[in-house]
């Protein structure tokens, strides 16, 4: 890990204390809500260099460290995506910067389209496997052998069955599948769509795939969450588009946070 990741920390845990964070959070678009339910300290990110700037609307670019349902937490309003500058590893300083604050785990959530009529807009979907269908990975250039990262269970399975367990204890319908990254900022074309379905994805999304790789790397346990909000291309009369997707990212917010505040209760 970097040494500015270190300094970086150091800050966070001048401002927020020194008590270790145990798990991450990272909030897709439209779901930056739950940050302000932590009760704790907000850094914006212009204050962490090498944190991504607001570039994307509906995120909101703070880290929040406190406590969310008595577990310490680090909450990232926002993420940066490879389309904003072409670096797929955009998200390295910050997960890197959430290892040196203690946390074991992280839990990434986004906006996904969905690829399954079974899963309309507003259902949630839980990670159990990915596709890169952008073929791009953010540990191109790492120069240690550390690079050869296994992926065989990169979604945790005993994270995974924590969140099934609690969206049960919640009677949240959480859907379970497979994710597939497509690079964006376009949408996606009908064709693309059939292709990722033949390959086997249940959803399709621009992010997440790149902070699992480097959050494995890391050491951290991964799971991840998606809130559906459309229908992809070809599935249904929806005119996509981003705004589209952040007024439907609220549909699955209060069940998403229903999951996960329960999962924070259920930590052992």
């Amino acid at each position: 890990m970097s040494r500015n990741a270190e300094a970086l920390a150091a800050i966070v845990k001048d401002r927020a204390g020194h008590e270790p964070v145990r798990l991450g959070l990272i909030l897709g678009s439209g779901l930056g809500h739950i940050a302000g339910q932590v009760e704790g300290t907000a850094i914006p990110y212009s204050d962490l260099d090498g944190f991504p700037q607001a570039g994307v609307s509906g995120h909101d670019p703070n880290l929040v460290v406190g406590r969310l349902e008595g577990i310490r937490v680090a909450v990232f309003g926002g993420r940066a995506h490879y389309y904003e500058a072409g670096d797929p590893a955009a998200m390295r300083v910050p997960l890197e910067v959430l290892k040196h604050l203690g946390a074991e785990s992280v839990v990434l959530t986004n906006a996904a389209g969905s690829l399954r009529p079974d899963m309309p807009t507003g259902s949630v979907m839980l990670l159990n496997d990915h596709i890169n269908f952008s073929g791009l990975n953010p540990l191109i250039g790492e120069p240690t052998d550390a690079r050869f990262v296994p992926m065989t269970e990169a979604h945790d399975p005993g994270l995974r069955a924590l969140l099934r367990a609690a969206a049960h204890v919640e009677k949240v319908d959480l859907h379970e599948g497979v994710y597939a990254w497509y690079s964006g900022p376009s949408f996606e074309t009908p064709a693309e769509i059939r292709a990722i379905r033949t390959l086997g994805a249940d959803a399709v999304g621009m992010s997440t795939v790149p902070e699992v790789i480097l959050a494995r790397f890391l050491g951290l346990r991964v799971a991840a969450i998606s809130a559906v909000t459309n229908m992809a291309a070809g599935l249904s009369s929806e005119a996509i588009s981003h705004e589209h997707t952040k007024a439907m990212a609220l549909l699955g917010a209060a069940k998403l946070e229903k999951v996960l505040r329960r999962f924070l209760l259920e930590l052992p």
